[in-house]
């Protein structure tokens, strides 16, 4: 049975875009919020299409943590003193849609389900966000 199923989880996090002039230069936090549909096929034995906690678990990686630019000259400098998570590029809410969306697939296929990301939108603030679709793929 074919079905789709929607999860939003909330993180804090700061980051800094590295190759961007302006107020996003400087290291600073969000109350992130990612939104996430999941199609494919449910499980035959459960009936679950994929556990809302394995999202939640895939998403909070994020919780709490500076997330920077894997070329940022801070990751050396603050890696002395905590984790930093690193992406290949500037974290913006664009990219951390990718990143998470590859996250889930990665979570799912690893989980032997037939499960995928249909569409996620990831917000940096109450009124701004990106939204990636896979919906037709």
């Amino acid at each position: 049975m074919k079905s789709r199923i929607y999860k939003e989880v909330s993180f804090d996090a700061s980051h800094r875009l590295l190759t961007y002039t302006g107020k996003c230069a400087s290291l600073h936090g969000h109350r992130w919020k990612v939104e996430v549909w999941i199609e494919g096929d449910v499980d035959e034995r459960t009936g679950i299409l994929m556990d809302y906690n394995l999202i939640k678990q895939v998403i909070e990686r994020f919780d709490h943590q500076v997330v920077l630019n894997e070329a940022d000259p801070m990751v050396a400098c603050l890696s002395q003193y905590q984790d930093v998570v690193k992406t290949a590029g500037d974290p913006t809410s664009e990219l951390l849609a990718a990143t998470i969306a590859d996250d889930l697939n990665r979570a799912a296929h690893k989980s032997g389900l037939s499960a995928r990301v249909a569409r996620i939108r990831v917000w940096e603030s109450p009124s701004c966000c990106a939204e990636l679709s896979y919906e037709g793929h």
